[in-house]
């Protein structure tokens, strides 16, 4: 169910479906594309799909040029769907707009605009040739996709979202700290494709410690997040399941030195980093320079109060089962916030609920205003 603002409806039903195709395509390219943006391209002569494509990762041309290749000399007077501005600067491949307006495209439908004022300005170029633009075409759903993309360009910091599980009473693990398992299958599997969404998936020490997670896709996708730990002390088991690294590589960030139990980790694949000061802020500037778009917390309750309280979280997705465990020492899922006022609470913005079969899922976004003077 969807609660969120209702949205000014632009273009037609056929528009809607041709850009909605083209947030299909730009979707095999999830987890691959860091930095670069998800973009998917479809050109249309006389009501058929003539050409597809969409950006497979780094350093490949981009979907514009997949589909207008596909196209080809149906390309002349064909419209051209892109769920973002074509770019128009010369990166690691020429700009999109050229190839466009050397393709003889008639129209170009876009869903928004690039907010990367260095590869932007595709829209102007294409008018300028004579060729009809439109923007806004799905575009909510359109920067839903590159909301990763789009919080690095304008915060230079990967977009962040906290993700936890708990019961109806509002418990994420026993009194003695059991917790496998909190929701059923069908809950898991919707986390294993939101990591396959995702770049990175953050754990603090106690995490490692005291559940051992794999931190994988379980087989969903074949792209798994890089799997990185926050730990101040370097307290960690070096047989946890996170250090295996056949399938998906795994990052210690640390404040302190331990060259025995670094090397110890080093031969198992495992990177270590030094980063003082060890605080949720500092890490997402170090993601951001590595190249991270959009990472998911799944630490306990103090780093993730503390991630939201430094900006970290810009979506919090919580899971809730149907269960009551009681327990007044049992843990829940955000730690200290500073707030003691009920009128001081985040109110979270766009809510969307999932049912998955006895589970729920709520999705929201923390307010805009209450991270962005924190980065």
């Amino acid at each position: 169910m969807d609660n969120s603002t209702t949205l000014t409806v632009i273009g037609s039903p056929f528009d809607q479906a041709m850009m909605q195709r083209c947030l299909q395509l730009a979707y095999q390219g999830m987890g691959k594309t860091s930095p670069n943006p998800l973009v998917g391209a479809v050109v249309v002569k006389n009501g058929t799909i003539v050409g597809e494509g969409y950006h497979p990762g780094i350093g490949h041309p981009h979907a514009e040029v997949f589909a207008l290749n596909q196209a080809g000399e149906d390309s002349v007077g064909a419209t051209l769907y892109v769920n973002l501005e074509p770019c128009n600067h010369y990166g690691h491949t020429p700009p999109c707009s050229q190839a466009i307006i050397e393709a003889r495209i008639a129209t170009v439908v876009m869903g928004m605009a690039d907010p990367n004022v260095t590869a932007s300005g595709g829209k102007e170029r294409l008018e300028q040739a004579g060729i009809t633009v439109m923007v806004g075409v799905e575009e909510h759903a359109c920067r839903e996709l590159n909301a990763g993309f789009i919080q690095r360009v304008l915060y230079q910091r990967p977009f962040g979202i906290f993700k936890y599980a708990m019961t109806l009473d509002g418990k994420i693990a026993t009194t003695i700290g059991h917790s496998a398992w909190v929701t059923d299958v069908a809950a898991r599997n919707r986390v294993y494709e939101q990591r396959s969404r995702c770049d990175g998936v953050i754990i603090g020490g106690n995490t490692v410690r005291q559940d051992n997670p794999y931190l994988t896709t379980h087989g969903k996708s074949d792209h798994n997040p890089l799997r990185i730990i926050m730990t101040r002390t370097f307290n960690l088991p070096p047989q946890a399941r996170i250090f295996q690294t056949d399938e998906a590589a795994t990052l210690v960030l640390t404040e302190t030195e331990n060259v025995e139990q670094q090397k110890t980790l080093e031969q198992k694949g495992v990177e270590v980093v030094q980063l003082s000061p060890l605080t949720p802020k500092a890490v997402m500037q170090y993601l951001y320079q590595r190249g991270l778009a959009k990472v998911l917390w799944e630490c306990g309750g103090t780093l993730g109060a503390r991630a939201i309280n430094e900006g970290a979280v810009q979506t919090i997705m919580a899971f809730i089962a149907p269960k009551i465990i009681g327990g007044v020492t049992a843990p829940g899922p955000i730690g200290e916030l500073g707030l003691t006022q009920m009128n001081e609470a985040l109110i979270l913005e766009q809510m969307n609920w999932e049912q998955l079969d006895n589970d729920y899922l709520l999705i929201g976004k923390i307010a805009q205003s209450f991270w962005e003077d924190k980065l």
